[in-house]
């Protein structure tokens, strides 16, 4: 069984264009910020066993990627992660026009593979609503025989460490700017820009994957907010098969205001 499989699959809610929405403000990075990097090249034959996991409440932040097998194996890829996005300067192509963005975490990976032991693996990307994120994930998952690979994931939760006018606005005052410039877009953007120029597209959550495989791959994207949105999205193939796909969730970082229930009422 042989096909190719185009697919996009792109979820925004801005609050300047799709109407009203109980958005979230970008997390604040602390000021004792954190990174992480891993780059590995290998090749080889023999017994597959990688796994990296990344679990960040300060920035809503879990992941986890692994993989198992026992074949030939062609690895290139890198792992970064910073609460500081100023300093974590990534192209992706369905990010910012393609130009480079400052993001919390970004992971890319090229690899083939081949064997008679299928490979096992996955990939999990959450941005957690109970710390501040939007509550949306992206999963990837697979066990193939041969593969060739191409996929990039990205996240962004935070304000920029030092927002431009920083001596002006801090990244707490931050949030209530955001608020006041509401609807203006530009305004947003602007706010949204560090200090070196780097814009940073919060709130923010996607991979993007060329892949062809002979076994079984799937995708499942859900975004879910209690009793006003709930999408979703799996797919899954199983046979000879070329990919190509962009999975991609993004809410506009200007705050909404929440009216709490019985609001005004003296009791």
């Amino acid at each position: 069984m042989k096909g190719v499989v185009l697919v996009a699959v792109l979820a925004i809610a801005l609050i300047g264009g799709c109407g009203t929405v109980l958005a979230n403000p970008p997390l604040v990075p602390p000021v004792q910020y954190e990174q992480f990097c891993e780059n590995q090249k290998v090749a080889g034959s023999g017994v597959v066993d990688v796994s990296t996991s990344i679990i960040d409440k300060k920035i809503a932040l879990e992941y986890y990627n692994t993989m198992a097998g026992d074949g030939d194996l062609e690895l290139d890829s890198e792992n970064a992660y910073s609460q500081d996005p100023d300093k974590l300067k990534r192209n992706v192509s369905s990010v910012n026009g393609g130009n480079a963005s400052g993001l919390n975490l970004y992971e890319t990976t090229k690899m083939t593979y081949s064997g008679t032991t299928p490979l096992t693996g996955g990939k999990y990307l959450h941005s957690k609503a109970f710390y501040g994120g939007i509550g949306a994930d992206v999963q990837e998952m697979y066990s193939v025989n041969e593969m060739e690979k191409d996929d990039t994931s990205f996240f962004a939760s935070t304000t920029p460490y030092q927002p431009r006018d920083f001596r002006n606005v801090s990244p707490e005052k931050l949030i209530g700017k955001l608020k006041d410039a509401g609807r203006n877009t530009s305004q947003v953007e602007e706010l949204m820009t560090a200090d070196n120029g780097m814009y940073i597209p919060t709130h923010l959550i996607g991979i993007e994957t060329k892949n062809s495989f002979n076994g079984t791959w799937g995708t499942d994207a859900t975004w879910h907010k209690i009793f006003y949105k709930d999408i979703k999205a799996h797919e899954m193939f199983t046979g000879k098969f070329e990919a190509e796909k962009t999975i991609k969730f993004h809410e506009n970082p200007v705050p909404d205001r929440i009216r709490a229930p019985c609001e005004g009422i003296d009791c």
